[in-house]
């Protein structure tokens, strides 16, 4: 299945507290939930004023959509491409 990286811009979203991290991830759960098996929500990643978000997909649209339904932006959607580490180079 295809894979995604979401970019958030949400303003001071790294000054938010457990408990609202964890109220912002059961909204997204029950988007995915709603939407059926063809998402999935991997992981996360939380700057200062930003969210980057990986998931599987079969397109952008249906991320788009679980964004919609759980209520948080979707300010970029991109398909990776190849994914690359250090051993890469070897």
């Amino acid at each position: 299945m295809p894979k995604f990286v979401i970019e958030r811009e949400m303003p001071n979203v790294g000054n938010l507290s457990d408990s609202e991290f964890c109220a912002a991830a059961q909204k997204s759960i029950q988007a995915l939930r709603d939407i059926g098996p063809q998402i999935q929500w991997l992981h996360s990643y939380v700057t200062g004023n930003k969210i980057y978000c990986v998931y599987l997909a079969p397109d952008e649209a249906t991320v788009k959509n679980h964004a919609n339904k759980a209520g948080i932006p979707a300010n970029r959607v991109s398909a990776v491409r190849r994914m690359i580490d250090p051993t890469t180079a070897e």
